[in-house]
């Protein structure tokens, strides 16, 4: 029990990283550096730190079959950089809550493909928990504000959702058998090397990094250079988000992981108001609670089987 504990409060961190990055993320591209771009180097700078750190541990680590390979290269394509990738695209084309809304939709395709697919039983009571969660998104998100669709942006939406699901089923897979480390090192690798195929590094902007970003909000009118900004996306914003849901992977199902994921538009939302001066209304505020309903059911059903 306590290691299950352990991995819901793993999960947990892993969310509340990956929220605060968006923040820093948001300042790091109205900067003027495209979100192509940072998705690249933050992989790529997060990639190059794991491997160092990892080679010098344990480089054993790394050892895989042939058999596996294919399962580490998908889950660097599609479980990392197709996950970012698809996002930035979505949210250039759509209201970002309707683009949260389906990327989120993700523990329902995991639910749907554990049943009918891998004809697993899924609990009621975790049917119950996806619905729930998925009711407090769209109040949170408050979809009826945005209802312009693009249907490339929904398509990428829709796509994201998918990648994230094989993010969350292909981690709890090779979480049997590499440790966290080893699978940050491979899916980091993966997309830092699709990245560089298409965003050749001899084209980089790298006078943008000896620039000053302006703080906005609450820190308006204080600046930092944007490499320091930049060095959080990739340690504290990859780095450390990463590690904890892989952790967390290895304790839980990827169903209930998944919907503990969806702690992060509640901690977004925290932190846009803290630091950016945007506040929850009362509906926004019923649906945090309804999400927070639905992970309780979510992870009830984990306790009773």
């Amino acid at each position: 029990m306590l290691k299950h504990y352990r991995a819901e409060l793993a999960l947990g961190f892993g969310a509340l990283c990956f929220a605060f990055n968006g923040v820093i993320a948001k300042l790091v591209l109205q900067g003027g550096l495209s979100p192509w771009r940072l998705t690249e180097i933050r992989c790529t700078g997060g990639f190059i730190a794991m491997l160092i750190y990892l080679l010098l541990k344990n480089p054993r680590a790394l050892q895989c079959t042939k058999r596996e390979l294919p399962m580490l290269i998908s889950f660097g394509l599609f479980g990392v950089a197709a996950v970012q990738a698809l996002y930035f695209i979505s949210i250039e084309r759509l209201h970002v809550s309707i683009a949260l809304i389906l990327e989120f939709t993700s523990p329902i395709w995991i639910a749907l493909w554990l049943r009918f697919v891998k004809k697993r039983t899924v609990s009621p009571l975790m049917w119950w928990g996806l619905s729930v969660g998925f009711v407090g998104l769209i109040l949170l998100a408050q979809v009826w504000k945005g209802l312009t669709l693009n249907g490339i942006g929904v398509i990428a939406a829709i796509l994201d959702a998918f990648a994230m699901s094989c993010y969350f089923l292909l981690g709890e897979s090779l979480g049997k058998k590499f440790s966290s480390e080893a699978l940050m090192v491979w899916g980091l690798g993966v997309a830092a090397f699709s990245f560089a195929l298409f965003l050749p590094w001899w084209k980089f902007p790298f006078s943008y990094l000896g620039t000053s970003i302006d703080l906005h909000g609450r820190f308006a009118g204080h600046h930092l250079p944007a490499w320091s900004l930049v060095i959080w996306v990739v340690v504290m914003g990859t780095l450390v988000p990463y590690f904890f849901v892989l952790t967390g992977l290895r304790g839980l199902t990827a169903s209930t992981s998944s919907v503990i994921g969806m702690l992060e538009p509640i901690f977004a939302g925290i932190f846009a108001w803290w630091w950016l001066a945007e506040s929850f209304n009362q509906v926004q505020l019923v649906g945090a609670v309804v999400i927070l309903v639905g992970i309780y059911l979510a992870d009830r059903s984990r306790a009773n089987a």
